[in-house]
């Protein structure tokens, strides 16, 4: 019998049952305050300082380098507010598809008195190179370009984006939230180029929800957004969440240690979906260039989205109409608008973001159930014209 078949791997992973037995002691009998005296809170300091390494590790960082957040949301705001907040305002440099715990903080700093230019994509999702060179003609302090996107899975070529950016003396921060895990990430190389910060999150990559972190270059200089008692090297006070950040610790190693076999296979996944895509009609965004190896977006004509969504689940197949995070918005995905796509094709666009879990028998089965569903779909769009 045919089990539901998970497929929004970009809005978050299941947890990795290693990376389980890693929180369970923390979550049962270990329950110190890392900040304590005693063994109780020595142990749980030993633990989140192991963590640290493991995260540190699995990015080629140091420890040091690593500040642990309760989400990407938060390491980007982190970022880009405390960064603004130890300069007088300037002029801030983002992509017009960034996501929104990019956008929205970079929506406050323009109230505040920054400038914020948006950095054009091309039809493919790719930063546009003449659209970022007249960018930094300007010299922005900040910069936010995101390694891989959370909608098209479209990859940046950050080292060279950094790169051109450092005759300009800015701060450069990248979204690297939804290439943890599925591309090798190298923040040493990544920081001779020119990069100054990384964000990394645990659930994306198979740990635990609550945990992330900001790798950043101790060269930059940071206003926390929460004070408090210092922890973090004083760039995020509050009692850290052990189990979650052990957990995102085991999840970081685990990850290293596959990073180079499972996009093999997630790659072989996604030809064969998108094989079976094409023959259905529909258009697959960012089709040409290079993806994240798990990620599928797609739309067929005159078919809304969100209904095709709706239909799918109630077949079992868990997918997505866009991003998690701005779900509730019914706007087409402002993604596909910077890549130029229209509103009527825009509206029924679908995501697939595989994991590792996933099988070829449940993209064959998801490939029968769409080609039954879509020709309900247009049928009924045939008898409404």
């Amino acid at each position: 019998m045919f089990q539901p078949a998970y497929f929004d791997h970009n809005a978050t992973t299941p947890l990795a049952p290693a990376v389980l037995a890693a929180m369970l002691p923390w979550l049962e009998s270990q329950f110190g305050n890392a900040s304590s005296r005693h063994e109780y809170g020595r142990a749980a300091r030993r633990a989140i300082d192991a963590a640290r390494q493991q995260v540190a590790a699995a990015v080629n960082a140091h420890p040091t380098e690593i500040v642990f957040t309760s989400g990407g949301s938060e390491s980007n705001n982190l970022f880009l507010k405390g960064a603004a907040a130890a300069v007088r305002p300037g002029r801030l440099a983002i992509s017009a598809i960034e996501h929104p715990c990019v956008r929205q903080p970079a929506a406050q700093l323009a109230r505040q008195g920054w400038q914020v230019q948006q950095v054009a994509v091309d039809g493919n999702g790719v930063v546009d190179p003449a659209a970022y060179a007249e960018a930094l003609l300007a010299k922005p302090q900040l910069i936010s370009l995101m390694t891989a996107n959370n909608e098209t899975g479209v990859v940046q070529d950050i080292a060279a984006l950094a790169g051109a950016a450092k005759v300009g003396g800015g701060w450069f921060h990248s979204d690297a939230v939804q290439a943890f895990g599925k591309l090798p990430l190298d923040f040493r190389a990544l920081n001779a180029a020119g990069v100054h910060a990384l964000t990394l999150s645990a659930h994306k990559a198979n740990g635990p929800q609550g945990a992330a972190a900001l790798v950043l270059d101790k060269r930059v200089e940071l206003l926390p957004l929460i004070a408090g008692g210092g922890h973090e090297r004083g760039l995020r006070s509050g009692t850290e969440n052990v189990s979650a950040i052990v957990g995102f610790g085991a999840a970081a190693e685990l990850a290293a240690q596959r990073v180079a076999e499972v996009p093999v296979r997630l790659l072989a996944m996604r030809a064969q979906l998108e094989a079976g895509l094409t023959a259905l009609g529909a258009r697959i965004f960012g089709g040409a260039v290079e993806r994240l190896p798990n990620t599928t977006y797609f739309a067929f004509p005159a078919i809304d989205g969100e209904t095709l969504v709706g239909k799918l689940d109630r077949e079992g197949f868990a997918v997505a109409s866009g991003a998690a995070c701005s779900s509730a918005d019914p706007e087409p995905s402002h993604v596909l608008r910077a890549m130029g796509v229209g509103p009527e094709i825009a509206r029924g666009a679908v995501r697939v973001s595989l994991g590792a879990g996933n099988s070829e028998f449940e993209i064959d089965q998801f490939i029968n159930a769409l080609q039954v569903t879509v020709g309900r779909l247009q049928g009924l769009t045939a008898v409404a014209v």
